[in-house]
């Protein structure tokens, strides 16, 4: 794909209908004359908007205007270029926890939690939030996480964890102000409930923090699952994070993964991570697949607001 065409499809599967400022951007974007050429000076992996819309965001830049926006690029490109190369997305959203939510409460219990691409592990507490299935509140924690469920009953109860942690190239503290930035940063513009939320969320975090590893997928991942405490159910698991590794290194870590004890939850988009019985996806807007140990379970949106459930009940 090209860096425009990137951006069009990007304005109109994934910020359609979530957020109207990144449509706006995305499409603009797509189609301006030096944007697109700026942005491919860059290797492709750092074209993708919500990187560019994240270190403007965090550079104080405008997002609310695609001419003040286009103006605010061209004039501060070398700092925008900078930030982009050394920065990736690491939205850390603890909402997609509320999707992942029934398969780990139907694991025997307790879990021993670990995330591939962590971020900041925000998604490593989900026995410590609290969750609202259409109105049928799970759990007493804060924050609270809202999911529109199809096709299955929430879970009577939130999981119980005995040990938790995190692999990522490049792990984030909430507990230092620049990394919270730069997570506040990656939340679209009129999300202000994300924007509360990473704020509860975080705090969970800096009271407990989990056990953050620097490392590779692929590498260091079984050096770390080794330290998962024996009596507990090793869950290994990721969301939105393969895309940003490159096709090969996916397969090594597949391979990997399935031969590692306990359980592998994926929740990637199907073109990243795809599954063989997949049904066909329910629209245009762009979902992902949670599936356990390889098989696909229901379609989930992006931060975690919905999840279509179409594989067999969960039960333990």
């Amino acid at each position: 794909m090209t860096t425009a065409s990137t951006y069009a499809e990007f304005a109109a599967r994934e910020a359609h209908g979530v957020s109207p400022a990144y449509e706006r951007l995305a499409f603009a974007v797509s189609e301006d004359a030096e944007l697109p050429a700026l942005l491919e000076r860059l290797p492709p992996a750092k074209r993708q908007p919500n990187l560019l819309f994240g270190v403007v965001r965090l550079l104080g830049g405008p997002v609310d205007d695609p001419a003040a926006f286009h103006a605010y690029v061209l004039a501060n490109w070398p700092a925008i270029e900078a930030e982009m190369r050394v920065r990736v997305t690491q939205t850390n959203e603890a909402g997609r926890c509320a999707v992942l939510l029934p398969v780990l409460t139907a694991l025997p219990q307790p879990l021993a939690l670990l995330e591939v691409g962590a971020s900041a592990g925000l998604c490593l507490y989900p026995d410590r939030y609290a969750y609202r299935y259409d109105g049928h509140v799970v759990g007493t924690g804060e924050p609270v996480l809202d999911c529109a469920l199809t096709g299955l009953e929430p879970p009577a109860t939130v999981p119980r964890v005995a040990w938790r942690a995190g692999l990522d190239l490049n792990p984030l503290d909430v507990r230092d102000p620049a990394d919270l930035a730069w997570l506040d940063a990656l939340i679209w513009p009129e999300h202000a409930h994300r924007r509360a939320r990473l704020r509860a969320a975080a705090a969970v975090a800096a009271a407990d923090p989990p056990l953050l590893v620097r490392g590779d997928l692929v590498d260091d991942l079984p050096a770390l699952a080794a330290q998962a405490p024996p009596g507990a159910t090793l869950v290994v698991f990721h969301s939105s994070v393969l895309y940003h590794v490159p096709p090969p290194r996916r397969t090594e870590f597949v391979q990997l993964v399935r031969d590692l004890p306990g359980h592998w939850v994926a929740n990637e988009a199907p073109a990243v991570l795809p599954h063989a019985g997949t049904p066909e996806p329910p629209g245009e807007v762009l979902h992902q697949v949670l599936a356990l140990d390889g098989r696909p379970l229901a379609w989930t949106r992006q931060h975690g607001q919905e999840l279509l459930w179409f594989g067999p009940s969960m039960s333990r």
